[in-house]
């Protein structure tokens, strides 16, 4: 009576694991890109969702409300990256700062991967909505750039207030 084993030998194991190895390697590409895609994706809907508050604030409250990048949750960044992530607050003193007058209404930290790049147009350092729900000045762009420094999104805010996303159809390099 012959026994009959079953299973795979060491070297049929070992090929089969390079294969899968390989393969996920070739997957991996891809996928990481559609990472990238899907973080931009929230990063957009997160920046449309603070200016949907913050102009619905102004007006209801009859109050200036100000989106401004931050760092710390605490104060405005004195620069046009809004990687680190935003705060959304009342500016009762008129002073464009958050204070002990200003009432924060939203904060929304980035987390330090690093992976996404915001960054408003160079004029605009902040969203100021007025209480009639304007945004008076340039328009403001918030460009989303990804690890390849290429645009994966904008954000645009015109003069009336209205913020609007577009995406690019092509391949783009960064704007900043």
């Amino acid at each position: 009576m012959r026994i009959v084993q079953a299973g795979f030998t060491l070297i049929e194991l070992s090929v089969i694991t390079g294969i899968l190895g390989i393969l996920a390697s070739i997957a991996l590409g891809p996928f990481s890109g559609l990472i990238e895609q899907q973080r931009a994706t929230a990063a957009i809907e997160a920046l449309q969702s603070h200016m949907a508050l913050a102009r619905s604030t102004a007006i209801s409250r009859n109050r200036a409300t100000i989106l401004c990048p931050s760092r710390d949750s605490h104060t405005c960044n004195n620069d046009t990256d809004w990687s680190g992530g935003w705060l959304l607050y009342v500016d009762e003193n008129r002073n464009r700062r958050p204070d002990a007058r200003g009432e924060i209404l939203r904060v929304d930290l980035r987390s330090n991967n690093r992976s996404l790049r915001i960054a408003s147009s160079s004029g605009r350092r902040q969203l100021r909505y007025h209480s009639d729900g304007s945004s008076a000045g340039t328009n403001l762009t918030l460009s989303i750039c990804g690890r390849s420094d290429n645009l994966l999104g904008q954000v645009i805010v015109n003069n009336i207030g209205r913020p609007r996303s577009q995406r690019p159809r092509t391949p783009t390099a960064c704007p900043i």
